[in-house]
């Protein structure tokens, strides 16, 4: 009996194939239906009137004199270039322009920049320099242009454009490590220390898993960073604890930082008369003087830091005393209110505007770091003092400065709301390095 190929009910049965010529009398009649479709009869197709247009166009005028064949190109400073090679790159083969710039003191700054920093190049057909500009390290423009009897330099101020960043970091390390991972300037990272430095000791605090979150404006010329502006927002979450500051400016013109409810968020006074630096010794009542090889109280405390490096005023004050005392050196006495005090010595100099009765605000340079008086090395002795009588500058109570007023919170809460958002986006992220701009 023969056996079945089993079958699925649904499948339509199979049809007998067709012969070969059945396949081509289909092909047949496919090709003279189609042949029929298009020639079919009574078919109109529209007809599409053309007709020729000639227009005369007045040609662009066209100087016959050095601007036509003046050429811009830009080049950046290179590590290692010489002037000559910078200049080569842009197509430059002029002696008489290179003597120039090696010799006139207008060109001085084109030997300071640093490298990545663009410098524009005008040439003409037979590679001399027309003209050349560029920003120099101080944020400003110089144009420097060949005129009839040789070459001439102008210096301007160019127009900012003020873009708002937005980034975060996590510690892994340190502060400005993370920051630099994060993209943050130096600048930047150390002022929001400054901003927190009255709750939070960024020296002994600070640990791994802190993070921060900083709104800040970057200032650009011709698209180029010139420089980075103020803090507008700043978040530092430390163990745990968020501490936050919205830059707002006083009915008088002065700006300060605020908590989201309105207290100042600096304190009257700085912790520290530098950005963050090492301490070497400690407010202590007995300490071996390693100058003086004895044991003695040590009033205040040393912050090491390299000859130079600027000091700051912890709070406003009028300066009391500027000059030469002593053991201290070259040492700078400011008086505050409340019969607060500080003393800033074995500086090298100071800054140009101190002398006594001057008046100095929170965070003006004030001198610069020196080893005069009884030191061994390069630092800053810093003392805090209340009614004339030494305190430890880490540990004392300070005052707060003046929160805002009930009539001006409304405005306040009003205007950081778009701050706000910003810092709460930081958070939301997993990421240790948001970047966002404009």
């Amino acid at each position: 009996m023969p056996v079945k190929k089993p079958s699925i009910l649904a499948q339509t049965p199979a049809r007998p194939s067709a012969h070969p010529w059945q396949y081509a009398a289909l092909a047949a009649l496919s090709l003279f239906t189609v042949a029929a479709f298009g020639t079919a009869p009574d078919t109109v197709l529209d007809t599409v009137q053309t007709r020729i247009v000639e227009r005369v166009l007045p040609l662009p005028a066209i100087k016959d004199d050095e601007a036509a064949t003046t050429y811009w190109r830009e080049e950046r400073v290179q590590r290692g270039d010489t002037l000559g090679s910078l200049l080569a790159r842009a197509g430059v083969n002029d002696a008489e322009a290179m003597q120039y710039l090696r010799t006139d003191p207008a060109a001085r700054p084109l030997y300071q920049l640093r490298p990545g920093r663009p410098v524009q190049v005008a040439v003409d057909d037979d590679g001399d320099l027309v003209a050349l500009r560029f920003l120099t390290n101080t944020g400003e423009r110089l144009v420097i242009e060949r005129q009839d009897n040789g070459f001439r330099s102008a210096r301007s101020v160019p127009a900012e454009e003020i873009r708002t960043v937005l980034r975060s970091g996590e510690i892994d390390s340190s502060l400005f490590g993370a920051a630099d991972a994060a993209g943050i300037p130096d600048r930047v990272i150390g002022a929001l220390a400054d901003i927190f430095a009255g709750e939070i000791d960024f020296y002994h605090d600070v640990q791994r898993g802190d993070r921060f979150s900083v709104v800040y404006e970057m200032r650009y010329v011709d698209g180029e960073v010139a420089g980075s502006g103020r803090i507008l927002a700043a978040e530092f979450v430390n163990r745990g604890t968020p501490h936050r500051a919205f830059y707002w400016r006083d009915a008088d013109g002065t700006g300060n930082y605020y908590t989201d409810i309105g207290r100042n968020a600096r304190s009257a006074f700085l912790r520290s008369p530098m950005e963050l630096t090492r301490i070497t010794s400690g407010f202590t009542m007995a300490r071996f003087h390693p100058l003086l090889q004895d044991w003695r109280e040590h009033k205040g405390v040393d912050y090491a830091a390299p000859q130079g490096t600027p000091v700051r005023a912890t709070a406003d004050g009028v300066v009391a005393f500027a000059g030469w005392q002593n053991g201290y050196g070259n040492v700078i006495f400011v008086k505050h209110q409340n019969s607060y005090s500080t003393v800033y010595g074995h500086l090298s100099t100071f800054a140009a505007e101190v002398k006594a009765g001057s008046r100095v605000s929170q965070g003006d340079t004030i001198g610069f770091v020196g080893m005069t008086g009884w030191a061994t090395g390069p630092h800053l002795h810093y003392e805090f003092r209340v009614a004339d009588q030494p305190r430890d500058p880490m540990s004392a109570a300070v005052p707060n400065a003046s929160p805002l007023t009930a009539e001006r919170l409304p405005e306040f809460r009003a205007a950081i709301t778009p701050l706000v958002d910003s810092l709460s986006l930081a958070r939301s992220l997993p990421s240790s390095a948001l970047a966002s701009t404009e």
